[in-house]
């Protein structure tokens, strides 16, 4: 049998990279997935992609009005959630003298608020015995230099998860974060120069970034029954880059 076979998932920010590829992997397992994202052309091509049992809402993670969208949308048309992947977000590099409050206020917008809303909203269409997975970053637990911004808004993310376990315990609900390292992705590509991917790939052992699929097979184990009692783990997949 399929891991996730008739369950219904959300996962936000799924145009391209590891979220992209799970929603993939996901249709493969037996689910029907709901994705989002901000660009409607970028979204078009990720449902082709997808091909079968998924459902695409454009909206931006960091507009609660879209988000409101998103949830009544998923309300009408399958009236309950039992995965929900909140993975959307962003940086940009720029170092402690030079962040503007643009680009802090930005990150935080989606990385911390956004999620934060993402999840409050989905929970009321949230089954019990649900999953609920977080994208945080081995930014969080590293000191990349011009990352710190990036890095303190992807941080607050374990927090969440820990004061959540407690909330929805009794409601079975699990919540664990997956924290990437750096993942080969349009994102990385565009924010990153050459000088600056070598370095990247210079702290992981395989001297080699994470392809979307390797996040995206970590999400399924999270999503699935297969970590059923799995609650409040930080599940780190970075190649190993965090501890040499």
């Amino acid at each position: 049998m399929k891991k996730l076979e008739g369950k219904i998932a959300v996962i936000t920010g799924a145009t391209s990279g590891m979220a992209l590829a799970g929603a993939k992997l996901f249709v493969e397992e037996g689910a029907h997935v709901f994705i989002t994202g901000r660009h409607q052309e970028a979204l078009d091509e990720a449902a082709t992609q997808i091909g079968r049992q998924v459902t695409a809402v454009r909206a931006d993670s960091a507009d609660l009005d879209d988000l409101d969208r998103v949830f009544e949308a998923i309300r009408q048309e399958k009236g309950s959630i039992d995965i929900l992947w909140a993975s959307a977000g962003g940086g940009t590099p720029a170092s402690v003298g030079d962040v503007t409050e643009e680009q802090f206020d930005a990150a935080f917008a989606v990385n911390a608020r956004g999620t934060f809303f993402t999840v409050q909203k989905a929970l009321p269409l949230m089954n019990d015995g649900g999953s609920i997975i977080l994208t945080g970053s081995n930014a969080s637990v590293r000191g990349y230099p011009s990352w710190s911004v990036y890095a303190g808004s992807k941080a607050t993310l374990s927090a969440y998860a820990r004061v959540w376990v407690a909330e929805l315990r009794y409601r079975r609900i699990r919540t664990n974060v997956i924290i990437p390292g750096s993942v080969v992705s349009p994102m990385m590509e565009a924010s990153l120069d050459a000088e600056s991917k070598t370095m990247f790939e210079s702290v992981i052992p395989r001297r080699e970034m994470g392809r979307p699929e390797e996040i995206a097979s970590v999400a399924l184990f999270l999503a699935s029954d297969d970590s059923s009692y799995v609650n409040g783990l930080e599940l780190v997949a970075d190649g190993g880059s965090t501890v040499i």
